[in-house]
C-alpha cells in the first residue's frame, strides 16, 4: 500500500580519492579555526575585566539604611508575600528602648534572609516593599561551595553606614516625589509619642 506520492531521489555519487582522505573538509575546518585567531574575542577576563552593566540590570539584593543609619524595614512580610520563588523568609520583633538609632520603626526584621539559589531576581519584592527597605543592586551574587553559603542573612544584605549603595537608578521619578510629601503616613518616622496621653 502506497502511503504518499513524494519520492526521494537518492545520490549514489562515488568519493573521489581526494575526498577520501578528507583533506579538504579538514582544510576548510582549519581555515574558519584560524580566521577565528584575527578577530576580537567574546570573552572577558572577569573579574579583572568587567563588562557594562545597564541601569535595569538586577543583582544582589540590599537592604537600606536611612539617613540617620537606621534600618528601614519593618518586617511586614509584602516582600515575601510577593516573591514568586519564595525565596525570602523573615522573622519580626519590637524595638526596644534606646535602639531607635538601629531601626527607624517600632518593629524590625530580627531575621532577614534571602535563598539565592531560589531567588530569580524579577524585582517583585522591592516593588512591593513600602518603606523602600529593599533593592536589588548591580553587584553580582558571589560563587560558593555550599547550598548553605547561598542563604543570605542580614550580615550580608545591609548596607555598611560607611558604604553606601547608590540606587538611585532604581527609584521611579512618582517614588521619588512621594518621598517629598511630609505629611503621608509613608514617610513618618515611629517615634512613640503618637500615642501618648492615650490609653
Amino acid at each position: 500500500m502506497q502511503l504518499t506520492n513524494r519520492s526521494k531521489v537518492v545520490s549514489d555519487k562515488h568519493q573521489t580519492a581526494l575526498e577520501k582522505l578528507y583533506l579538504p573538509a579538514v582544510l576548510k575546518g582549519m581555515s574558519i579555526t584560524i580566521s577565528h585567531l584575527f578577530k576580537r574575542s567574546a570573552t572577558v577576563k572577569y573579574p579583572e575585566q568587567k563588562r557594562a552593566m545597564a541601569g535595569v540590570y538586577r543583582g544582589q539584593h540590599i537592604l537600606k539604611l536611612d539617613e540617620n543609619g537606621a534600618e528601614r524595614c519593618t518586617a511586614c512580610g509584602l516582600c515575601a508575600v510577593a516573591c514568586p520563588a519564595e525565596a525570602i523568609t523573615m522573622e519580626s520583633a519590637e524595638r526596644k528602648k534606646g535602639e531607635e538609632h538601629l531601626y527607624r520603626e517600632e518593629k524590625y526584621a530580627q531575621t532577614y534572609e534571602i535563598n539565592m539559589l531560589r531567588c530569580i531576581f524579577c524585582g517583585l519584592c522591592e516593588e512591593a516593599c513600602p518603606k523602600e527597605a529593599i533593592f536589588l543592586t548591580d553587584r553580582i551574587v558571589n560563587t560558593e561551595f555550599e547550598r548553605d553559603d547561598f542563604i543570605y542573612g542580614k550580615d550580608k544584605l545591609v548596607e555598611k553606614i560607611d558604604k553606601r549603595i547608590d540606587v538611585t537608578k532604581r527609584q521611579t521619578l512618582e517614588v521619588a516625589k512621594f518621598k517629598q510629601l511630609a505629611d503621608t503616613k509613608h514617610n513618618t518616622v515611629w517615634t512613640g509619642k503618637q500615642i501618648k496621653g492615650k490609653h
